[in-house]
Order: C-alpha cells, then structure tokens, then sequence
C-alpha cells in the first residue's frame, strides 16, 4: 500500500521556524561533543588494526525542509577526528541528520571525502534513549554509494549506527560497517565507538535567528 498523499506539491502550511523545538528524538544532538575514547577496528592486510581516537562532532540546526508535504526537521553535522599520536586528519564526515514528526522516521546522511556516501535510516519517538539506523548496498533509497575503487577493494554491504543517550549531554554511539575487502574470505566488520560530552549549546537556526532578531527591534 502507498503510504504517501496524492497531493505531490503542497507544501504544509503550519511549519514554526524554530528547528530547536521541533527536533524529536535528535533533540539531545544538538550542540558541539567531544570525545577522548574511540576505538576503531579497520582491515589491514595482516590483518585487524585496533586505533584509538579522538574526536570533535558539531551538530546545528538548519532551517525546515520541505519536500512537498513532507517536512522534516535537521540538524547538519561535521565530524572531525584525530589521534594522539598524529595531528592530521584520521577520519572526516558531514551530513545531516533529519527527523519526520509526522511518520517517527529519522535519517542520516554521511559523506566521507574518499569518494563515498550514503542515506541511513530508522523510527523513533521524542525520548527515546536509543537510536539505529541502517542502509544497505543496492537500493536507490537508504542505500550506499561508493567509487569504482571502494566497490572493488573495499566494498561496504551494510552500514548500522547504534546511538545512546546518558542523560542530556553525554551520548555514545556504536557503528558496524560490513566489509567485503578484496582477497579475504567473507565479510570484515569494521567497527567504530566512542563516548562523547557536551561542550557546547547549539545556536538557533537561522531563521529563528532572524525572527528573533527582529522581535526584539520590535518587528
């Protein structure tokens, strides 16, 4: 059955610009994280490497967004990781993270400047604790999409990300990313996690800013 209106076009009419107040579950996202214990497990040709890491997350508001009569409310989202034993950058990632109240779906988008992105989804309530959302090689929707290389030496089958909340400035999260690394047998799980604190309250959205701004001039 099609969940989705027949009216395409129609924008919703009762959108408030406030992004801050209107984020559902990824509410608690919002702001600027840091955190000292990462650990990621990635292929190598001997095998197995364990590194620890890390790591800066910013997490804004961006105003609503329509898609017709979808609308959706985001947070965009810059991750920015390091070792201590290098100062260069060991991982680098941005994208958005959407919430739908209308249908509970929530969404991640990632792009990783080695030639890879993807869309990963799942449903949850304002509230909830956990988070997990996936996507998968093959489909045009919540799928994966990779370089020529990436497909032929390290392709990604499937992507997971386990996100819990600790109370409202401390979450960690939990990603398995399964891997079919050229000339080894089955599948490598490259796994991720990390413990992350809140230093930082997110700022407004720039519309509510602008509203803001001209309430207090008086209009």
């Amino acid at each position: 059955m099609n969940p989705f209106p027949e009216d395409i076009f129609t924008e919703p009419s009762d959108v408030d610009p406030d992004t801050l107040a209107n984020l559902g579950p990824l509410t608690r996202l919002a702001g600027e994280w840091e955190g000292r214990s990462g650990i990621d497990i990635n292929p190598k040709a001997e095998g197995p490497e364990q590194r620890a890491f890390l790591e800066r997350i910013s997490f804004q508001p961006i105003d609503p967004q329509a898609n017709g009569p979808q609308l959706l409310y985001g947070l965009r989202y810059h991750v920015h990781i390091t070792t201590e034993e290098e100062d260069i950058t060991f991982h680098d990632q941005i994208g958005y993270w959407l919430w739908e109240p209308a249908t509970g779906l929530i969404m991640q988008t990632l792009a990783i400047p080695r030639g890879q992105v993807a869309l990963a989804q799942g449903m949850a309530q304002p509230g909830d604790d956990m988070l997990t959302l996936t996507a998968t090689r093959g489909p045009t929707d919540y799928g994966i999409c990779s370089t020529s290389f990436l497909e032929h030496a390290f392709r990604t089958d499937a992507y997971t990300i386990a996100l819990t909340f600790e109370g409202d400035d401390v979450f960690s999260y939990d990603i398995k990313t399964m891997l079919a690394v050229r000339g080894q047998d089955g599948l490598f799980e490259h796994h991720d996690r990390n413990r992350l604190t809140r230093i930082a309250a997110p700022k407004p959205n720039p519309l509510q800013q602008i509203l803001t701004a001209r309430a207090k001039r008086g209009g």
